[in-house]
């Protein structure tokens, strides 16, 4: 089978990058012919809130990359339309997660289409998106109407696809596991590269700093009289928003020698150690679809608590894996308090070790099939 994947990939970085360089791989691990198209041009760079679009190491694989569509140029979207129409592959998979790109996107299926032999099938990571823009609606259903077949990575994405077309052909898959950022190291291992304290307790927040990601419920928590004064909170990531609100916040609950701040991207050879290195992962999401975190934590074995927003709760089995809390620092002080008090560690290890085996790239790419099977061209 020979197919097409549009969406940013090295040297862009970011979660939807490494998501779609790891489904490249399964297909050309099953034998397929596969090729990524990136972004020449992703985001305008006043439009960017981060410090680079850019890795700052190089990937470990090897990816057959055509690095050619500008996201703000007509003239690229009608050639990258006009190539993969001629090329004709068995499927063109497309990544979603804003309307910004949909006009974009929408071209190069109008023009792809005329083929009449190509199946394009969205990978639906956001359909609405987290900070809704006047236009959003109009310019999603310009895109999503010309598709044959839809992935959501969670339940309530699925519902959301109604809101933009009637076509029935759309299924939920979970959020396959990243297993491209090395294999774990020891506890140990990984605190001392880090420079961490070897006995004490350490709560994760990984990946850049938005509102709606909730580091502000996590950190009032760090602050509640439940959470043992022992549990040290590293936010790795870039924050995209002003640092000052969540530094008054470890400001009132005294927290300074509690938190430990790494505000920068982390580079794909280091992200073992801050998983590593840590207890739990805390994922206090003021909203969500899914996260890409909790499929890293997979990887490396790591007990997650994640809030009951979007499909999180799908992810993370309530006190098997980790914990699902509401979005209320007292709670989740509540279910830190427990996992630490009740040594709950190896207990949601060992269940993590059978939960991950659902979660398989070889699953993706058999869902994406039978959306083929049954897309109308």
């Amino acid at each position: 089978m020979k197919s097409i994947l549009i969406g940013p990939a090295f040297p862009l970085r970011g979660g939807i990058a490494n998501f779609n360089e790891a489904l490249h791989l399964q297909y050309l691990r099953q034998g397929d012919d596969s090729q990524i198209i990136s972004y020449s041009l992703q985001y305008p760079g006043f439009l960017f809130p981060g410090k680079t679009q850019f890795a700052t190491d190089a990937p470990t694989e090897t990816y057959n990359i055509a690095t050619r569509l500008n996201s703000i140029n007509p003239f690229s979207w009608i050639a990258v339309g006009r190539e993969i129409k001629k090329a004709a592959p068995d499927v063109l998979i497309i990544h979603y997660w804003m309307p910004f790109f949909a006009p974009a996107l929408g071209t190069i299926c109008r023009i792809v289409r005329r083929n009449k032999s190509t199946k394009i099938i969205v990978i639906c990571h956001n359909v609405k998106p987290h900070e809704s823009r006047i236009g959003d609606t109009f310019l999603a259903k310009y895109f999503l109407k010309k598709c044959h077949g839809f992935v959501a990575m969670s339940n309530s994405t699925l519902d959301d696809l109604s809101l933009y077309t009637d076509n029935p052909n759309k299924t939920f898959i979970p959020h396959p596991i990243y297993d491209s950022f090395g294999t774990p190291v020891t506890k140990a291992e990984a605190r001392a590269k880090l420079q961490l304290k070897a006995d004490d307790k350490y709560l994760l927040f990984f990946g850049v700093v938005r509102k709606y990601k909730g580091l502000d419920l996590l950190l009032k928590a760090m602050g509640d009289a439940k959470m043992p004064h022992d549990v040290k909170l590293i936010i790795a990531g870039e924050f995209y928003e002003d640092p000052k609100i969540y530094q008054d916040l470890i400001d009132v609950y005294d927290l300074k020698d509690r938190v430990i701040i790494k505000n920068e991207f982390i580079a794909s050879s280091d992200v073992k150690y801050y998983f590593c290195a840590s207890d739990m992962v805390a994922q206090t999401y003021h909203t969500a679809t899914q996260s890409g975190v909790s499929q890293i934590a997979y990887h490396f074995e790591i007990p997650m608590l994640v809030t009951d927003v979007g499909g999180l709760a799908e992810i993370v089995p309530h006190e098997k894996v980790g914990y699902v809390a509401q979005c209320d620092p007292s709670d989740i002080a509540s279910h830190i308090f427990d996992y630490f008090n009740h040594k709950r560690e190896a207990e949601f290890i060992e269940n993590i070790k059978v939960e991950k085996l659902r979660f398989s790239w070889a699953n993706l790419t058999e869902g994406i099939g039978r959306l083929m099977e049954n897309g109308e061209l």
